[in-house]
């Protein structure tokens, strides 16, 4: 196995590992497609060391960018938003007022923060919860391959 074939096989995921990777050195934890609520996939959460929770969207493409509907109803579920993008990617196309973070497969940087709208601390917690849970049941499907990380998130 060369280092290339550990790679995810979708643009959009390989965004959302150089992000995950870069945030460890800001003690910042992650998980990948998480539901906040039903009806909104996050491609990435990451989960901060004072219980901060930053969204951010991968977009691998203009075209991917243009059909996103949805990253709006992301913004009450987070603290900081972000939209995660490669050096190719037309970043005058992605609003002014959210974050910005230029990445590959391998690593990412933070070109611009997202502005704070602290969480209410009910919402919070419920995020919390459903970080560890998810984080929980991806790890089970690791430990057990049998049984699907996925049936109850």
């Amino acid at each position: 196995m060369t280092l290339d074939d550990t790679l995810p096989p979708m643009p959009g995921q390989r965004l959302a590992r150089g992000v995950a990777r870069a945030l460890r050195q800001f003690d910042f934890v992650s998980v990948e497609e998480l539901v906040p609520t039903p009806g909104l996939r996050v491609d990435l959460m990451a989960l901060g060391p004072k219980s901060e929770i930053w969204v951010i969207e991968c977009k691998s493409s203009r075209a991917d960018f243009m059909t996103d509907q949805k990253w709006q109803g992301y913004l009450p579920w987070c603290d900081r938003f972000f939209w995660a993008v490669d050096a190719n990617f037309p970043t005058d196309l992605l609003p002014k007022d959210t974050g910005l973070i230029l990445a590959d497969a391998y690593d990412a940087e933070i070109i611009r923060m997202g502005p704070e709208t602290a969480l209410a601390g009910a919402r919070r917690k419920v995020m919390l919860q459903k970080f560890a849970r998810h984080a929980a049941l991806r790890l089970q499907g690791f430990r057990d391959p049998g049984v699907s990380a996925f049936s109850s998130v």
